[in-house]
C-alpha cells in the first residue's frame, strides 16, 4: 500500500511567538528534518515590501518557494492582500501537483480566508490524491458558514471515491468541527483515530487548545505526533502535526 507523511503547520508567516525574530531559515531546516511528503502551511509570507527592507536575510522569492526549495513543489492561495504585501496557504508536495485552486470563503472583509484545494499525482496510483489546506475564522458563527462552504465544494468538486486530505488550523478549540466532518462527509481525523482526540497544538511552547486538525479519506492512519516544545516553540506559536497514512 502507497504511504504517505504529511505535516500541518501554521507558521506565523515566519516569525516567533509575539514576532520576536524572523525564523523562517530555521523553519525551512525543520521541515527537512521531518520530510514529509505532502506539507499544509498556513499564514504563509506571498510578499512583505516591509519586511523584506528591514531584514537583510528575508528571502528573495515567496515563502512557500524558499521553503519548498529543490524538495517539494509548491502550490499558493493567497488571501490577505494588503498595500505591502499578501498571505496566505500553501501546499508543498513531493509529488506532482497537477491542478490547484484556492476558494475565498471569507465572511467578514478584515479576517480573509481560503481553501487552498490541489491535486497530487501518485507514482502507480490510478486517480489524483485530493487535498485542501484550511485556515479557519477565529468567531465560531463564521467557522460553521466557512465548514458548510468546504463540505459543499466537496460534495460538488471531488468524486466521492476519491482519497482525501483536509489539514490545516480550523480554530476550532470547541471541536465542533468533528461532528461536522464525521456525520455529513464521512471523514476521520488523523489524531482521533490513534490517540482517541484531536492534537493539542497551541501554544506551541505548552499546547492546550486543539486548533490543528488532519481529515481523512480512504487512508488509514499508522503514525500521529505533535512537535512542540524546543526547538518548535521558537518558530511558531503553533505546533507542528504530523501523520504517517496510508491508502486503505
Amino acid at each position: 500500500m502507497h504511504k504517505l507523511r504529511i505535516c500541518t503547520y501554521n507558521i506565523h508567516k515566519g516569525f516567533s511567538q509575539f514576532n520576536r525574530r524572523m525564523v523562517i531559515h530555521e523553519l525551512r531546516d525543520r521541515l527537512r528534518v521531518l520530510d514529509p511528503d505532502v506539507v499544509f502551511l498556513q499564514e504563509v509570507q506571498g510578499m512583505h515590501l516591509r519586511h523584506a527592507r528591514r531584514h537583510a536575510d528575508w528571502p528573495t522569492e515567496p515563502q512557500y518557494e524558499f521553503l519548498a526549495s529543490t524538495r517539494w513543489q509548491a502550490a499558493y492561495g493567497g488571501n490577505a492582500a494588503y498595500g505591502h504585501g499578501h498571505h496566505g496557504n500553501a501546499v508543498l508536495s513531493r509529488y506532482r501537483i497537477v491542478a490547484s485552486n484556492n476558494h475565498d470563503v471569507t465572511q467578514h472583509r478584515l479576517e480573509r480566508r481560503g481553501l487552498l484545494h490541489c491535486e497530487l499525482e501518485l507514482p502507480n496510483v490510478r486517480t489524483s490524491i485530493h487535498c485542501i489546506c484550511v485556515h479557519l475564522s477565529l468567531t465560531e458563527q463564521q467557522r460553521v458558514r466557512q465548514l458548510a462552504a468546504l463540505a459543499d465544494h466537496i460534495e460538488n468538486g471531488i468524486p466521492s471515491h476519491a482519497p482525501l486530505i483536509i489539514a490545516g488550523d480550523f480554530n476550532d478549540w470547541r471541536n465542533r468541527a468533528a461532528d461536522w466532518a464525521v456525520e455529513r462527509l464521512g471523514l476521520r481525523e488523523a489524531f482521533t483515530t490513534h490517540v482517541g482526540m484531536p492534537a493539542r497544538s497551541f501554544p506551541s511552547n505548552l499546547p492546550m487548545l486543539r486548533l490543528d486538525r488532519i481529515y481523512l479519506r480512504g487512508f488509514d492512519v499508522a503514525r500521529a505526533e505533535v512537535h512542540w516544545g524546543r526547538p518548535w516553540s521558537g518558530i511558531s506559536d503553533h505546533a507542528a502535526l504530523t501523520a504517517e497514512i496510508r491508502l486503505s
